[in-house]
Order: structure tokens, then sequence, then C-alpha cells
């Protein structure tokens, strides 16, 4: 069975709700989710053996936090070329975090990264527990699992 790791930081609890609803949707799509988070990847080696990886920031002040930052760092030294990926990520205001990872995991990882799709379309103040949030995030975790 395929395995998909979901690596996120919540500050607020938005993040982490959305990072459980992409997991239902890779297990939908009939793959197996493991999350973890940001704060417990201490080295590359806590990347390995995976299929695809899904990664999740909040945005603050138009940007992903600084452990995030620190993290794809980490990820760059992983070796995940090719794999399939996704980004994600709550916002109030500009959203900006999960474009700036999808583009570190296409450009910099060189991963084979999912487009972030309806996330694009989501209005400003999400809340995790809006039922178009959830079935979004639900729809991001198949396209993921989908690309294995």
């Amino acid at each position: 069975m395929a395995k998909v790791l979901i690596v996120y930081f919540s500050r607020t609890g938005n993040t982490e709700k959305m990072a459980n609803y992409v997991a239902e949707g890779v297990r939908f799509a009939g793959a197996e989710a493991e999350l973890k988070k940001v704060g417990t990847i201490k080295k590359e080696e806590d990347l390995a053996g995976y299929d695809g990886y899904i990664f999740g920031c909040p945005t603050y002040h138009r940007d992903m936090t600084q452990n995030f930052k620190t993290f794809l760092f980490l990820a760059e030294k992983a070796g995940l070329a090719g794999k399939a990926a996704g980004a994600f990520g709550s916002y109030t205001h500009s959203g900006d975090a999960p474009k700036v990872i999808a583009d570190t995991m296409e450009y910099v990882l060189k991963m084979n990264l999912v487009d972030l799709g309806s996330f694009n379309a989501l209005e400003a103040k999400l809340q995790a527990d809006d039922p178009e949030i959830i079935k979004a995030c639900q729809d991001y975790g198949k396209a993921v699992a989908s690309l294995i």
C-alpha cells in the first residue's frame, strides 16, 4: 500500500484540522496516511520511506512560519525528487504560505506537485470546519494519493 506523509504546523488548530481532512482524502484514495507535526522531524531520515508528501503551514505575516522554513531546508537534504507532493495551509488574509511551500516543493525539491486546485479558490477568513473546506481538503488528499 502506498504511504503518504503529511507534515504540518498549526498554531490555532485550523491547519491541524485541515491536515486530518487531507489525510482522510489520502485514505479514501486507498493509500496510507501518516501525520507528523513539523517539530517531530529532526533529521532527513525521518522523511524516508514514503511514496508521497503533503506539507501544511498557516500563513503569518504573508509568509510561512520560521520552523517550517527550517524544515524545508532539512527536506531539501532528504532526496524527495520525483515524489508525489502537495501543500496546504490555513490563513485569514493573504494565504501565501501554501503557494511558497508548493513552489519550494516543485522547484527546489523537484517533487511531482499536485496543483493547489480548490485551495486557490478558498475565500479569506476560512474556518477549518466549513464543509467546503473539508471537501477541498479531502479532494486534495485524494489527488496527491492518485499520483502514486
